[in-house]
């Protein structure tokens, strides 16, 4: 029996070996891959992915065990969806990405053509190369090569690559999840940048709020005969910022699993990371109001980013919202988008799996956090499906100049791979 095992293992790590040498191999497939799709304009808005789309089914073009199709509910944005199928059934692993990316900005910004997907000093320069171009390349491969090989994996292989991620997903992954089986399965990996030392297994939640104020017009020298209309909204804001203080009854996985990532986590994702998971923080991004110095306002409105951490509702900060706002004469506001925090458990199959993977292609102690940005992991959670959040570092996010260092690019779609195969295993 021990000589068994002893080869099960041997057979094991011989898999596991030419799974990692196969993604070497494939260095300059990976990159020419994410310059490719980095030549491709996919700037939300308008998520126009139908190109990108088009460029990853040819690569998936002569697989025989690799079936592709296209799904949209409105032009521009077309998501696509590849599975593939072992030799033998079992669970079902979703490879999740964005085709879509931030728009490029001033063009004068940058040093290069935003969509040149310039190769310089072991880096690949353009828009969506690190959000989350990159990431994609390294699902891609990983995916080819998983398929080439179906009898070291049981089960389904899904990729599924959407547009839309920058407007909160509705018409790409959601429009996956709510009309195509093959979306769902029994996790989700998605190569979203973060930090491979860190994959992220929850995500706060999100209230976003308009607020509308009206005064009583007046000159600025006689301000007791008008009512500011900015004045009604400094007091808004300052109920908001009160939210800070909101109790928060964060479940112990959580708070062990923030506490034990700190030390890696906060040199990565900046100090005070762990503080801001646990805690409600409010964001002002836009604030209008008034015509003059010399006039009292007469209008006035706020918009304000409410994140929300583990431990607390949706309903329940709504409730906290009105409490704080309905008394406040000369306002209205409105809440126009809103989801709950999301969290993967840290002992889920997925999450030891990714974290395997990451510390063997590695060879560092990756962990385990929460995120405080949203991804579309979150709209699989909110489906019931586990998800983990594993990337690439997002050097220069939404600015000019972004770029993926091209070892981690490698390494990404090794630990793609590897994460895949372990969840995927027959055995």
């Amino acid at each position: 029996m021990a000589q068994s095992h002893k080869a099960a293992d041997s057979g094991v790590a011989a898999n596991v070996q030419a799974l990692l040498d196969g993604i070497e191999e494939a260095r300059a497939e990976l990159i020419d891959i994410t310059q490719a799709l980095v030549r491709i304009p996919s700037e939300t808005p308008p998520s126009d992915t139908r190109a990108a789309a088009r460029e990853v089914a040819g690569r998936l073009s002569g697989l025989e065990n690799v079936a592709v199709t296209y799904h949209s509910s409105e032009t521009p944005i077309e998501n696509l969806v590849a599975v593939a199928r072992a030799d033998q059934p079992g669970k079902r692993l979703i490879l999740n990405g964005h085709l879509d990316t931030y728009p490029a900005g001033d063009m004068d910004t940058w040093d290069d053509d935003p969509f040149s997907g310039a190769l310089q000093d072991n880096r690949i320069y353009g828009r969506g190369s690190a959000d989350m171009k990159g990431g994609i390349a390294g699902a891609l491969v990983a995916f080819k090569l998983l398929a080439r090989n179906p009898h070291l994996w049981s089960g389904e292989l899904v990729l599924t690559l959407a547009g839309d991620e920058e407007r909160m997903g509705e018409l790409g992954t959601k429009h996956l999840l709510d009309t195509v089986p093959e979306a769902h399965g029994d996790a989700m990996l998605c190569a979203d940048v973060g930090s491979p030392l860190v994959p992220r297994v929850g995500e706060k939640g999100m209230i976003w709020l308009d607020v509308f104020a009206t005064g009583k017009p007046a000159h600025g020298a006689h301000v007791h005969r008008g009512e500011s209309a900015i004045d009604a909204l400094r007091t808004v804001m300052n109920a908001l910022d009160g939210l800070a203080n909101h109790e928060v009854d964060t479940p112990a996985e959580v708070m062990r699993t923030i506490d034990a990532a700190k030390a890696v986590s906060e040199p990565l994702g900046g100090a005070g990371e762990a503080e801001v998971l646990r805690t409600i923080t409010v964001n002002f991004g836009r604030i209008s109001g008034g015509t003059s110095p010399n006039l009292v306002a007469a209008k006035a409105e706020v918009s304000a980013d409410i994140r929300l951490p583990m431990g607390v509702t949706v309903a329940g900060i709504e409730a906290e919202i009105h409490r704080l706002l309905d008394p406040i004469d000369g306002i209205r506001f409105e809440i126009n988008c809103r989801y709950e925090p999301t969290w993967t458990p840290p002992d889920d199959p997925i999450v030891t799996s990714v974290l395997r993977a990451c510390r063997t292609v590695l060879d560092s102690e990756a962990v385990a956090n929460m995120r405080v940005g949203a991804s579309d992991a979150r709209l699989y959670r909110l489906a019931g499906i586990p998800a983990v959040v594993c990337g690439l570092t997002p050097h220069n996010l939404g600015g000019p100049n972004e770029y993926v260092d091209i070892d981690e690019l490698v390494s990404i779609a090794k630990i793609q791979a590897l994460s895949a195969l372990t969840f995927l295993s027959p055995q």
